[in-house]
């Protein structure tokens, strides 16, 4: 018997409409500790003397080899204000990360479990997918005082298959509020399409047209308590603002797109050397 799906209509009408859904609770207290905890191992461990930054601003020149060759393995990036002006670090390096990623679903046996959780593939098949495999994983910090803004921006620009097929799943560690950096985004903007794509060929990283300018009267707040998952279209334009409070605001980031009759873009910024597995294939 196959897997059903786990989305009422009215969540999949409120999806359909305003391009994200909220589901509440959907990851248990002893889920989150798990995660949070075997990350705290993850970064005891890590040699901070190999550092390269992210950021959402300076994309074109913030993109290193680092940053290319974590498509299939655990990889640290470093906040961009985390470092003074003679390079060192301003705080302990728990507290300067900006993510981990991008294979966390595949080499860490606590994050591979619960993608591979009945739940989240109950929700895929609501969806609609057939053989959907995450492409990418990221356990993002937003840390507190110096947590980076994501500037507005469609999944699908990143993660680009023809036909398009990508879906984020933004899954809040700790509470997420407006003071601590949520999610925003501009409800049923995912119905005009893709904007643009950030592609990678021989001159490295770059969009191939310029970003439109959004009026932020349009955006919504998300704010979300721990464990719960944000489903976000893969055209769905949102962003986050910097954390400025005291307080982090940990989250798992997901994205799945099909891999049944959807072809894979040659010239995404992700390139793995293996193509990822399928969670399930439908019959």
């Amino acid at each position: 018997m196959g897997i059903r799906g786990n989305l009422t209509p009215q969540q999949l009408n409120f999806f359909n409409t305003q391009g994200y859904i909220v589901i509440e609770s959907f990851a248990s207290p002893e889920e989150i500790k798990g995660m949070r905890d075997r990350m705290d191992e993850l970064l005891s461990d890590f040699d901070c003397s190999v550092t390269s930054i992210f950021s959402t601003k300076n994309q074109k020149e913030s993109t290193d080899d680092h940053f290319f060759e974590s498509a299939d393995k655990v990889s640290f990036f470093f906040e961009e204000k985390a470092f003074d002006d003679d390079g060192k670090l301003k705080q302990s390096k728990q507290l300067s990360i900006n993510k981990v990623g991008h294979a966390l679903h595949e080499h860490e046996p606590v994050f591979k479990n619960f993608c591979g959780l009945g739940k989240l593939l109950s929700t895929l098949v609501s969806l609609g997918y057939k053989s959907p495999a995450i492409i990418q994983s990221m356990y993002i910090f937003k840390q507190p005082g110096i947590g980076g803004e994501v500037v507005p921006h469609q999944d699908n620009s990143f993660l680009y298959t023809n036909p398009t097929s990508c879906t984020g799943l933004w899954l809040a560690l700790e509470d997420a509020t407006v003071v601590n950096g949520c999610l925003w985004a501009i409800p049923g903007s995912h119905k005009n399409g893709l904007v643009r794509r950030f592609i990678r060929d021989e001159n490295g990283v770059h969009f191939d047209r310029p970003s439109p300018d959004y009026d932020q009267k349009d955006f919504v707040s998300i704010e979300v308590k721990a464990g719960s998952m944000v489903v976000i279209h893969g055209d769905l334009i949102h962003q986050s603002f910097e954390n400025q409070s005291s307080k982090s605001r940990h989250a798992l980031s997901l994205h799945v797109v099909d891999t049944k009759d959807h072809v894979w873009a040659s010239d995404n910024w992700l390139r793995r050397r293996v193509d990822p597995e399928p969670l399930y294939v439908s019959p």
